[in-house]
């Protein structure tokens, strides 16, 4: 693992500590629902479990399917691609502070299950093509409108969540990345965040 590959890493870990820690002085957003209690149907049961099952089970399956290639950049690309986009989403579940639909917690933006299965839908598309990503991206996408369905997010949330995710990949998964010397590191103080990015032409 390269310099690069543990800086940021590193910046991203202690990004989410610092967020953590503050968490005192977060960013609250209004209540989009009521506080009365939310009671799923049957299908919104079912729904919410098979993407809770897609959730582990699509990462899961692509890990194998890297290391039984033994395609080694891949993993070191897929690592990035993960530590990026779970890094990014955790970091603005605590920071935006947003309560969830069916009002279980405030941790509703953006959507976990959507960053984490267009990650790996946008990271098998770019490493192995589109005969592969396209049944990845129709899982990604079963997943993210299941969450809005089942009442665990709000429709923005798995946009935002799609978004981290698949830019994730995009960036990682390219040789663009590193011919153009590509650096992204998030930067907070608790209270805001931003994004830096910088890269050569």
């Amino acid at each position: 693992m390269t310099t690069d590959v543990l800086r940021i890493i590193v910046t991203w870990l202690l990004a989410i500590v610092m967020a953590s820690a503050a968490s005192a002085q977060e960013i609250i957003v209004p209540d989009a629902v009521a506080a009365a209690p939310f009671e799923r149907t049957s299908a919104q049961k079912g729904v919410k479990a098979s993407t809770d099952v897609v959730l582990v089970a699509m990462p899961a399956a692509t890990l194998a399917g890297v290391l039984i290639a033994r395609d080694w950049e891949g993993l070191k690309q897929g690592a990035l691609t993960a530590v990026t986009t779970v890094g990014a989403t955790m970091l603005l579940k605590w920071v935006v502070n947003e309560r969830r639909p069916d009002g279980s917690d405030y941790h509703s933006f953006p959507s976990g299950h959507s960053s984490s299965t267009f990650a790996t839908a946008a990271f098998l598309q770019r490493r192995y093509g589109w005969k592969v990503g396209a049944p990845a991206y129709a899982l990604a996408t079963y997943t993210a409108w299941g969450r809005v369905f089942a009442k665990k997010h709000h429709w923005w949330d798995v946009v935002a969540g799609a978004a981290i995710g698949a830019g994730s990949a995009y960036i990682f998964t390219t040789p663009w990345a590193r011919a153009h010397n590509l650096s992204v590191c998030p930067v907070t103080d608790g209270r805001t965040f931003a994004m830096t990015a910088s890269f050569t032409l």
